[in-house]
């Protein structure tokens, strides 16, 4: 099959890499510094579950130097991803699609509306990844999964054989769930939390769990979260926030950061407005409060429009998911 991968960082090098790794034809889009990089050097990968280089790698900044795919994986920013569907239909055939692997709940819907739903399998990712130089990619926790399905439920043919691929990779495992987005939901619970509370406490998985206010704060992000999928009509089991929350306490390395973290410490523009920002958003659409989502988002935000200012980057304060 042929790949591409939109945005090689963290999440699309990593499971980009594996792809290739496994003999898939792959071409990564990047750009600057770690473009360079992998052309040169390759794309290596320091991971927890075995290390790896892919060399030569196909690589490219130009997504119309790409051609016909199969399937590109889609694992730009959140708040990228509008720009990201346009660039991508100019190279995805009529039969080919696009799995989105974002954080957030609404990449599936703002790709379908630029390539049509038939061509989109919405996706999520579970792995503590990061670029730790140009041209290296960083696996630090996590066993890496995926898990993506077609936007009405279920699997396909076109699915099987995706999923098929993705099996074949070392290092990967490929979920099946049989409603997809339950799956981006309950995911959502999770890292919309994690990253509210990490990015406003400037403080790890460790740190969060050891002190009794984080803790709870986290906790009650979740729950809020859950409850906002329910009321949207998304069959959420109602002891998702409970098992999500065991699985922070028990599988979360004490020294991992969210991605949106990362950035906010940084003075990037950030995950804001797809992640806590749209907890708050849908919450408010669906009648349901979200009292501790709304302190964390008006606290950040002064800083993320001015990470924005600075950068130049567009998208406003009101919307993202």
């Amino acid at each position: 099959m042929r790949f591409a991968i939109f945005g090689t960082g963290g999440v699309g090098g990593y499971f980009g890499g594996r792809l290739a790794e496994a003999g898939e034809d792959l071409t990564f889009i990047a750009r600057g510094a770690h473009l360079e990089a992998i052309r040169k050097r390759g794309l290596a990968v320091d991971s927890v579950a075995g290390d790896f280089r892919v060399f030569p790698a196909q690589a490219t900044d130009d997504p119309a130097a790409v051609g016909p795919v199969d399937a590109v994986v889609v694992s730009v920013k959140a708040w990228q991803v509008p720009e990201a569907a346009k660039a991508i239909a100019t190279f995805l055939p009529g039969d080919g699609v696009a799995i989105p692997l974002e954080n957030g709940v609404e990449a599936p819907d703002q790709l379908a509306a630029e390539l049509g739903t038939d061509r989109v399998l919405p996706g999520l990712c579970k792995i503590v990844s990061f670029i730790a130089a140009p041209g290296v990619v960083r696996h630090a926790g996590v066993e890496p999964s995926l898990a993506f399905g077609e936007m009405t439920g279920g699997t396909s043919p076109r699915v099987d054989r995706l999923r098929e691929a993705f099996r074949r990779c070392r290092g990967v495992t490929v979920e099946a769930p049989d409603d997809v987005r339950v799956a981006l939901w309950q995911k959502f619970v999770f890292i919309a939390a994690f990253s509210g509370v990490g990015s406003l406490s400037r403080s790890d998985a460790g740190a969060i769990r050891s002190t009794p206010q984080t803790r709870a704060m986290l906790r009650e992000c979740m729950r809020e979260t859950q409850e906002v999928g329910r009321a949207r009509g998304v069959p959420i089991p109602p002891d998702t926030f409970e098992k999500t929350f065991a699985f922070f306490e028990r599988q979360i390395p004490p020294d991992a950061t969210s991605s949106m973290q990362r950035d906010v410490q940084e003075g990037r523009p950030s995950e804001l407005e797809n992640q806590t920002g749209a907890v708050v958003r849908l919450g408010r659409e669906a009648g349901v409060p979200t009292p501790v989502n709304d302190f964390l988002y008006a606290a950040l935000l002064p800083q993320e429009n001015r990470a924005r200012s600075i950068s130049g980057s567009s998208g406003s304060s009101s919307s993202r998911a």
